[in-house]
């Protein structure tokens, strides 16, 4: 039937509407920068795409003066680091617990209130008390990203682990599975790739977190290049990085995706035939 509800678009047409938004703003931008140019040749709130790009151009391949480093790469080396020790390490706490509370009931009933309570707690609330305890390094940067992904982490593998059929955990007892075969034979698999759809769902709040602790107290990274230089209300600097976190976590969630599909096909079945 032809109602709008049950037509999907082309490859084609689908990339075209894709990218018609990014087109927009583009094209936003470029009338209102040339607008507060043209009334202020020294407005600094909307550089010209020329200027962007001899900025961009700078930061990307010039040592600084003042460190002897490129600056781009530097603070995007630094910052991509924290993510990944804190991702990783929220990942793999979700899964253990996520598995546990949703696989062993008793676990579940002690610890599943206090995992809901924790993930309740605004994480940039705890910054100050994550500075006290751990320091201004590397460590409590780690730690705020993982106490604010993990918790959600937990309670969505856990839920993904109780919506699984009754049936598969009581034939797998029937063929003499004892827990924890179960749980690393028959859950696990099949929480896995749910994993991956969780760490990419929680990457936006990790890049939050990242940004805020970088911000507050740090040398280096992206977040604390954008803080430094918003004193001097360099845009031009400002912008760029915006855009570079903004390509930086959509690659790493199309990178991820794309390692769900490759290991898990079975999973995205659906997709496919949707």
């Amino acid at each position: 039937m032809k109602r709008i509800i049950n037509q999907r678009p082309r490859r084609g047409a689908a990339l075209l509407l894709g990218l018609l938004p990014f087109v927009l703003v583009v094209i936003v931008y470029a009338f209102a920068s040339d607008a507060r140019l043209t009334a202020n040749p020294n407005d600094k709130l909307l550089p010209s795409f020329a200027t962007l790009g001899e900025t961009v151009s700078r930061l990307a391949t010039e040592p600084s003066k003042r460190s002897g480093d490129i600056e781009l790469w530097k603070d995007t080396a630094a910052s991509l680091q924290r993510l990944a020790l804190g991702v990783g390490i929220a990942a793999l706490i979700g899964l253990t617990f996520g598995v546990l509370l949703g696989a062993l009931p008793y676990l579940r009933a002690g610890l599943a209130p206090f995992v809901a309570s924790l993930s309740l707690i605004p994480p940039l609330a705890l910054l100050p008390i994550l500075f006290i305890v751990f320091g201004l390094g590397e460590l409590s940067k780690v730690v705020l990203i993982v106490f604010g992904i993990a918790p959600f982490i937990v309670r969505d593998l856990q839920q993904r682990v109780q919506e699984l059929p009754r049936e598969q955990l009581i034939k797998a007892q029937t063929l003499a599975g004892n827990t924890w075969q179960i749980m690393l034979r028959v859950i696990l698999p099949q929480v896995l790739p749910r994993l991956i759809d969780a760490v990419r769902l929680s990457l936006g709040a990790a890049w939050l977190f990242l940004i805020a602790a970088e911000a507050i107290a740090s040398t280096e990274g992206l977040g604390y290049r954008i803080f430094l230089v918003r004193r001097y209300l360099a845009m031009d600097v400002i912008l760029p990085y915006v855009a570079w976190i903004t390509l930086l976590a959509y690659l790493t969630d199309l990178g991820l995706k794309q390692l769900s599909r490759l290991l898990f096909p079975w999973y995205h079945g659906k997709e496919e035939h949707a």
